[in-house]
């Protein structure tokens, strides 16, 4: 088995996590901020070269105002968790 950090599923929580911070209007130096984390280790998770365990996990979605649970529960479901917004929606 791959490491996780190399498991396509890996790559579909790196974009949903960094997906929700784009839709919450949250910079990467605001959640790392938020985090007590540095701004490189924010761009880290998202890029892949660093991985979370679940306790970050839940540590990124409270900062973002998510569901650590609900975005597991999409991810298990196979459904795409926090869709990007279509161009016309993030202008309403």
């Amino acid at each position: 088995m791959a490491k996780t950090i190399h498991r396509p599923e890996y790559a579909v929580l790196r974009h949903a996590l960094r997906d929700l911070r784009a839709q919450r209007g949250v910079t990467q130096a605001q959640l790392a901020d938020a985090l007590g984390r540095s701004q490189a280790f924010v761009s880290e998770v998202e890029r892949g070269s660093r991985r979370l365990d679940v306790l970050e996990l839940v540590d990124f979605c409270r900062a973002l105002n998510a569901s650590a649970a609900c975005l597991v529960a999409d991810l298990e479901a196979g459904s795409k968790p926090f869709p990007k917004r279509r161009r016309e929606d993030s202008h309403r």
